[in-house]
């Protein structure tokens, strides 16, 4: 099966089929509405040949379905029928989520994503906990206002940097995560990687689409290193079948979780 992945962000849109080896993009913004996401992305991928598709969403996804419509883009998004308008099944996920099961290679992974916003998940054993942390409250605003674009461009890369340290030690000292990655396309503008940490990229966000389909379709994705990752239904450590992965856990949510959340990324 050949599989199209959609990263949705706040600022492009990218692509990327099996067998092609050069994501193709286009600008997106907060007038984007799912319609012109996916008339650009036929457009674009039209000389690609498909019969599923992986989208990466800026928000929240639940039970396969968008739950809140996004910050960044434009409207509608909750209930448009994607599967019709591409005429193909469709999954969905959570943009740091897949980009986050894509990183992964053992043990509990904590991926945070330094993008138009700021992207949070946990990966263990296939099992995806994708998270809104970047919208709990931090100084004057929230995480996403000191961490993501906004922070960047209002204080600098210096300043932004120190804060996404701090942050991001925050996050370490609650979870005890055996890997960290930072991905997102702002992570490579870090002049300093924080400790215990390694940098993602776009590519592993396609990896990650791929994966959903994993036990059905033959991939190949370049990664950020140079390397070509090869899925074709079998783990690539160890050769063993693999099984799909799989999207749980829940948004913390109401005002108690959110003051445990903040009160531990304050400590």
């Amino acid at each position: 099966m050949n599989v199209l992945v959609v990263d949705v962000g706040g600022t492009n849109v990218k692509i990327l089929a099996t067998g092609q080896n050069d994501p193709r993009k286009f600008p997106s913004g907060p007038t984007l509405t799912p319609q012109d996401m996916v008339d650009g992305v036929r457009k674009l991928a039209g000389d690609w040949k498909y019969e599923a598709v992986s989208i990466g969403y800026p928000g929240l996804v639940s039970k396969g379905r968008i739950a809140v419509e996004p910050r960044n883009l434009g409207p509608g998004w909750q209930t448009f029928d994607f599967e019709a308008a591409f005429n193909c099944p469709v999954k969905l996920m959570n943009d740091a989520a897949m980009q986050a099961l894509g990183s992964y290679k053992s043990g509990l992974l904590l991926f945070v994503g330094l993008g138009t916003g700021l992207g949070s998940a946990l990966v263990k054993e296939g099992i995806v906990v994708p998270m809104e942390l970047g919208h709990l409250p931090y100084r004057k605003g929230n995480y996403e206002d000191y961490v993501g674009r906004r922070g960047l461009e209002r204080r600098g890369k210096k300043k932004w940097g120190t804060h996404v340290a701090f942050s991001v030690g925050r996050l370490i000292e609650v979870f005890h995560p055996d890997d960290v990655v930072l991905g997102g396309g702002n992570a490579k503008k870090l002049k300093e990687v924080p400790r215990e940490c390694r940098l993602g990229g776009n590519a592993y966000a396609f990896l990650g689409g791929f994966r959903l389909w994993q036990s059905v379709a033959d991939s190949n994705v370049a990664l950020p290193d140079g390397s070509v990752a090869a899925e074709q239904g079998k783990d690539s450590e160890t050769g063993n079948n693999a099984r799909p992965y799989v999207q749980g856990g829940h948004r913390p949510s109401g005002k108690k979780a959110g003051r445990a959340f903040s009160q531990a990324l304050r400590r």
